[in-house]
């Protein structure tokens, strides 16, 4: 597997940025960058993610080249065409906070439009399958809550929509030209609940020391944003039809959390917060 990952020499490289999975680093001569996960991710979870990354981009899904797998010796990633300029909604809302009603609508426009696009599915994973592998395969939940899960996921209409995976404003760049959606590692396919589901939680449930380093933004600008994006995204400035849109949610939210811990910290939820989400599916 490893013979996959070229060698590469981060005296190469200077680093540009970080994530909550990943740090990336710019090449100083070459217009490209690299995306190294933390210390411990599999290579398999690189490779999976750099194949997933290659499939979008070939169907024509606006999003930056995929170019090779590769490793620093230590960790794994994957190198991309380097997007000269960019910059991140969230990096553009930080700076220029006027621009935000703009910007969250432009968004809402952007998610709707990739979720109307049908996937392949022979070549793409269903976000159902995902939420079942890693509720069978691992032992990081209680019982009580994993039978609620996979009883509540039977009732999920299985769609072909195509979703990010990680839909959040540090995910959609611009050079001023062109829209790119950014980390597709995670892309799939399923109902739009679960992308929404995510970006309700990230921008309504978030602290305040992880707003500022995964966003550059306050905790209040977030919810802000999410105020101005949802009703976008819905079509709709109805307080009893946002209500019930925003209720919907919390099943999907619910699943996708303990995945997205593990996923991103590699450690599960506390004890106490299952008996608080096992309220979502009632």
């Amino acid at each position: 597997m490893m013979n996959e990952f070229e060698k590469i020499n981060l005296d190469d490289y200077v680093q540009t940025g970080e994530g909550g999975t990943s740090t990336s680093y710019t090449h100083k001569t070459r217009n490209s960058v690299a995306k190294l996960y933390k210390p411990g991710t599999e290579a398999d979870r690189a490779k999976e993610d750099f194949l997933t990354a290659r499939i979008v981009f070939g169907l024509g899904v606006p999003t930056p080249e995929p170019y090779r797998l590769i490793t620093d010796g230590e960790r794994v990633g994957a190198e991309y065409e380097l997007i000269k300029d960019k910059r991140s909604f969230s990096r553009i809302i930080s700076e220029e906070p006027e621009r935000m009603q703009e910007l969250s609508v432009q968004f809402a426009k952007m998610a709707k439009e990739l979720h109307a696009l049908k996937a392949d599915t022979s070549r793409l994973r269903s976000a159902k399958d995902i939420m079942r592998r890693f509720y069978t395969e691992k032992n990081i939940v209680p019982e009580f809550y994993k039978i609620k899960v996979l009883n509540y996921m039977e009732k999920i209409p299985d769609t072909t929509n195509c979703l990010h995976g990680d839909l959040q404003i540090s995910n959609l760049i611009t050079d001023g030209k062109r829209l790119l959606w950014i980390d597709v590692g995670d892309f799939c396919y399923g109902m739009p609940e679960w992308d929404l589901a995510w970006s309700y939680g990230m921008f309504s449930h978030i602290d305040e020391i992880r707003a500022d380093k995964l966003f550059h933004l306050k905790q209040a600008e977030l919810v802000a944003h999410w105020n101005i994006f949802f009703p976008a995204y819905l079509g709709t400035d109805d307080p009893q039809q946002i209500a019930d849109a925003t209720k919907r949610l919390l099943p999907f939210y619910a699943i996708k959390l303990p995945y997205m811990m593990d996923l991103a910290h590699y450690q599960p939820l506390p004890t106490q917060a299952f008996e608080h989400l096992a309220k979502f599916f009632e």
